[in-house]
């Protein structure tokens, strides 16, 4: 890299545009879509697609909702032209979807391209030349007038040929290749000479696509771009302005968002932004951006994961992890308080349509997108207590109580940090049945049968092991927890305190278990947890007792006199 002075690079002019309108708009509306997957993406490939992958993925675009698609450059090659044959001669295009063919300005491609779409019902003609200084200098060696040409010849000639395809609705699209990095008044000349041949009607308008070929300023500066066209253009009624960004800067999204507010009225773009170099505009972004301000993009993605499965199996690319809405863990927390958030505005939700969505971190709900919930919080050692007390609920019904969270939730960390791995709720749950219902040292339960006086005095007995001996107890109690805990306390259990009890079903039905918390307190001041399971509530809570004082044992407190 240059040192200062850098003068290798050079900033783009700014527009001069001081009152600018579309910083004070917002999208309020969906624009016109295309989708460029099956050319403009498919060019980008390392192995570009074959038919049978152009017709699936075809056929999922339609299914999303695109009314129009392009679907090759039928002079590039025999593949382009049979797969567009295909579509017409078996009559696979839907009757609202029109489809979009794309050719350079030189006579003998323009011909093959009105071959390929004989008998469809509509399509547009896309026809484009590059006409940036770089490209007039060092490409075609040609002034301003010459490159004029090029787009203006081709435009007779195609507007010529519309009459031998009687039966088809032809639509011209014109784009003036590397738009973005053309003085804006020449990309202005030469679309209006190119409108003046066409002659559109504000019935029937033309399309003229301003391509950011190549992304080479910040998105408010392509912003002026559209908005200055759009403003001094001739006949702006009778144009639909098309955008059709890259993304060499990283900002595709926020140009053609810029862009649309500046006035276009139409989008090509591809899925998951598949394209040349950093790639085409995504699509799927954009419109679910549009989605997530309340406004209706017009396409469909409520199944994101199928839409992403076949997007990487045909296009052979993958879908990377952190991918705006499609990735794999883009509605995963790693973050304790990020969790903790989240749990706690999903349990403020109460899943009624008409209902605001209001989740920390989650800007819209992954169901819309049919994204599953249990993939929201992962475990690893970073988690915090609200996103392993979210899994151990929603995926699995424990209920434990708040105070608990905290001391589960540092017994995973702990394990995770060993492990040094993510811990699946599998592990999770696993862990939490090794470490409060399995545990059975230095007590276990054996039998435990109550009887309740007339002046609703509990008796309790029960056998217990200790350390493989088992032995009787007998206490009395207001309830049977108080008479077990007075029962153990007679057989020389250390004295402790019950500081609070939680209980709940796990499941309905006769048959379903019943959970049981209980937090103690030993003479040391020192608080632990127990958890007990069982059919019989009572059974539970005893449980639950003695997996609080073996817990207590085996982190040290003492637990006998």
């Amino acid at each position: 890299m240059q040192k200062e002075p850098i003068v290798k690079y050079q900033p783009i002019r700014n527009i001069d545009l001081p009152d600018r309108h579309w910083p004070s708009k917002l999208i309020d509306r969906s624009p016109f879509w295309c989708s460029v997957d099956l050319r403009d993406g498919n060019q980008a490939l390392a192995i570009p697609m074959g038919i049978e992958e152009k017709l699936e993925l075809f056929r999922a675009l339609v299914q999303i909702g695109f009314k129009e698609i392009e679907v090759g450059f039928p002079s590039a090659s025999a593949v382009e032209f049979a797969f567009i044959r295909r579509l017409i001669e078996e009559g696979l295009i839907p009757e609202d979807v029109t489809i979009q063919v794309l050719t350079q300005s030189r006579e003998g491609l323009i011909r093959r391209t009105f071959e390929s779409i004989k008998g469809a019902r509509r399509a547009i003609v896309h026809l484009y030349n590059s006409i940036s200084p770089a490209q007039r200098r060092l490409v075609f060696g040609l002034d301003r007038d010459g490159i004029r040409k090029i787009a203006t010849d081709g435009t007779r000639l195609i507007k010529s040929l519309v009459p031998t395809v009687s039966e088809t609705e032809v639509v011209f699209e014109y784009s003036p290749e590397s738009f973005s990095s053309t003085e804006i008044d020449y990309s202005l000349e030469v679309c209006e000479a190119v409108t003046e041949i066409w002659d559109p009607t504000p019935e029937n308008r033309i399309i003229l696509n301003l391509p950011a070929t190549v992304e080479v300023a910040t998105p408010n500066v392509h912003a002026d771009q559209i908005e200055w066209f759009c403003r001094n253009m001739k006949h702006r009624d009778r144009a639909i302005i098309s955008l059709h960004t890259h993304n060499d800067r990283g900002t595709g999204i926020a140009a053609t968002e810029l862009g649309l507010l500046a006035g276009a009225d139409r989008v090509e773009g591809t899925l998951f932004g598949n394209g040349e170099r950093t790639g085409n505009v995504d699509i799927v972004t954009i419109a679910l951006n549009m989605y997530s301000q309340g406004v209706n993009p017009g396409l469909d993605f409520t199944d994101i994961n199928r839409i992403r499965e076949l997007y990487e199996r045909c296009t052979r690319m993958e879908v990377p992890p952190r991918h705006p809405y499609g990735g794999e863990l883009v509605f995963t927390a790693f973050s304790g308080s990020h969790q903790d958030a989240i749990n706690k505005g999903l349990a403020h939700q109460t899943g009624d349509s008409g209902e605001l969505w209001e989740v920390p971190y989650l800007p819209i709900d992954p169901k819309d997108i049919g994204r599953n919930y249990r993939a929201i919080i992962r475990i690893n050692s970073q988690s915090g207590k609200g996103g392993i007390a979210y899994i151990m609920d929603k995926t699995f019904g424990f209920q434990m109580p708040k105070p608990m969270h905290k001391e589960f939730g540092q017994y995973i960390a702990r394990i995770a940090d060993q492990k040094g791995l993510e811990i699946t709720p599998d592990e999770v749950y696993s862990a939490f049945m090794a470490e409060y219902i399995e545990r059975d040292a230095p007590f276990s339960l054996h039998t435990f049968r109550t009887q309740t006086s007339e002046d609703r005095q509990v008796d309790c007995w029960a056998k217990v092991v200790l350390r493989d001996t088992t032995i009787e107890l007998h206490g009395s109690g207001n309830g049977p927890i108080d008479a077990f805990v007075h029962a153990l306390l007679e057989q020389g259990v250390r004295q402790f305190d019950l500081v609070s009890y939680n209980e709940h079903s796990l499941g309905t039905g006769a048959d379903s278990k019943a959970v049981a918390y209980i937090e103690i307190r030993a003479g040391n001041g020192q608080t632990c947890f127990g958890a007990g399971m069982d059919t019989n509530i009572d059974i539970a809570s005893i449980n639950a007792v003695l997996s609080a004082l073996n817990r207590a044992s085996a982190n040290g407190i003492p637990v006998f006199e």
